[in-house]
């Protein structure tokens, strides 16, 4: 046992440089970018697949069994969810930029009520399926509100997920963070990681407007 002891003291020891810790964190916040940016492009096919199946079955009609009768999903609800998913998006971009200022408590204040209106929107969306006029399956249109309000449901679960847990980093970081010029400044590695996450959730708080409004048009207007 001594001399495994003694071998194990004559192993040099290894520490990094600041350089090299330097290094890691540049690595780990182009991660974090990158990573949010590659999540959008996931959820891009997800709802591109869907966009084309709707424009397909459109087209083809096969049967005249597209659209019968023209029945539409609840416009009142549809109009509601997408006030609401905008609204809550509007907030997440506008406590964005109060962040970015300094402005912490604002952003915090932006962001719960965020994720109220999104609960908000999980809970019209799956209560929109319990009014719908037309079955799953029923016709071509039928099939596709389907698949887009699951999927809705699933995005805007995922969005909120990011966002709540952002918002707790950053409450158990306030205190580390007080001296070192608060979270939105500090240099703290902890503090930099939360920046860019909170970057990139905006980003995806954006696509998942851009994407409500554009299916809104399809299943409601059009």
């Amino acid at each position: 046992m001594a001399d495994v002891l003694r071998r194990a003291e004559s192993f040099p020891t290894f520490t990094e440089t600041p350089e090299e810790v330097a290094f890691e964190l540049r690595a780990h916040e182009g991660a974090l970018w990158t990573g949010g940016r590659l999540l959008v492009g996931i959820w891009s096919f997800a709802f591109a697949a869907l966009a084309f199946a709707y424009f397909y079955l459109r087209s083809a009609n096969n049967g005249d069994l597209w659209r019968p009768a023209s029945v539409t999903a609840p416009t009142a609800t549809g109009a509601a969810i997408m006030a609401l998913s905008l609204g809550s998006v509007f907030l997440v971009w506008l406590g964005f930029r109060r962040f970015r200022r300094g402005m912490v408590i604002d952003w915090e204040v932006a962001g719960w009520i965020a994720v109220l209106g999104g609960l908000c929107v999980v809970g019209l969306q799956i209560w929109e399926l319990t009014q719908l006029p037309f079955f799953p399956g029923s016709s071509g249109y039928a099939s596709c509100f389907i698949a887009w309000a699951g999927t809705n449901i699933a995005f805007v679960l995922a969005a909120l997920y990011w966002l709540e847990t952002s918002l707790a980093r950053e409450v158990r970081l306030r205190r580390a963070a007080a001296e070192d010029g608060g979270t939105s400044a500090s240099q703290l590695p902890n503090a930099r990681m939360l920046r860019m996450s909170v970057d990139a959730c905006t980003t995806f708080w954006v696509f998942l407007a851009i994407v409500e409004f554009f299916f809104w048009i399809l299943f409601y207007v059009l």
